[in-house]
């Protein structure tokens, strides 16, 4: 089963995601561990990410295309199947997705998108609160401080504030939605209501993966 999952920062995707490699068995392919596995092993593709990153320069579509096909191809995909996290992350790479599974034999089974409202997911990601004396981190809603606590001993990082966090979902929704709109159209979206507790969350999938192996 090759799959592929989908959702906003905060939707629960990291959390999901390894509750589904645990259970199906499958390989966790995200961007970040490719880049670093292909420059550690040298790879002239790897070699060729670290110069442009060496620089602070973003990685040419091509070459990180190139870099997921490369990993797409080692065989203990093909064995336990591949779930895919965090890639691709526009449609160009989308379409360069179908083409390198295509040439490798390889077909998507499934698209995990775990939806939560975005008004959730900035009261979600935007209610941290770290104490300004201990440095001890809190959630405004999930885990406040004991008791009536002042909120002058704490602040907030600038990435939490909600003006950031809304920004910051705009841009993922903005890049998002052209891939979602590709794959619906090949009748491979499950979308998966994140809003319930993470079990019921994960339950749900199971319901979908099971049709799917």
């Amino acid at each position: 089963m090759n799959l592929l999952i989908m959702g906003l920062p905060g939707a629960g995707k990291g959390t999901q995601a390894a509750k589904i490699v645990d259970t199906f068995g499958l390989k966790h392919v995200s961007t970040g561990d490719m880049f670093r596995a292909a420059m550690a092993n040298k790879t002239e593709l790897g070699l060729l990410a670290k110069s442009y990153i060496d620089k602070g320069d973003l990685v040419p579509d091509e070459v990180t295309n190139g870099i997921v096909k490369e990993r797409l191809a080692e065989g203990d995909i093909k064995e336990h199947g591949v779930l895919l996290d965090g890639y691709p992350r526009t449609l160009d790479q989308a379409k360069a997705l179908d083409q390198a599974m295509a040439e490798l034999g390889l077909s998507l089974d499934g698209v995990v998108n775990i939806d939560v409202a975005p008004e959730s997911l900035v009261e979600r990601l935007s209610g941290r609160i770290i104490h300004k004396e201990t440095g001890a981190t809190f959630h405004k809603l999930f885990n406040p401080p004991a008791g009536d606590y002042n909120e002058d001993d704490y602040y907030q990082r600038e990435d939490d504030k909600p003006e950031t966090v809304k920004r910051r979902l705009d841009v993922n929704i903005a890049q998002g939605e052209p891939i979602l709109a590709h794959y619906r159209a090949k009748n491979l979206v499950h979308d998966i209501d994140g809003n319930q507790d993470i079990n019921d969350v994960f339950a749900s999938i199971v319901k979908v993966l099971e049709t799917l192996k």
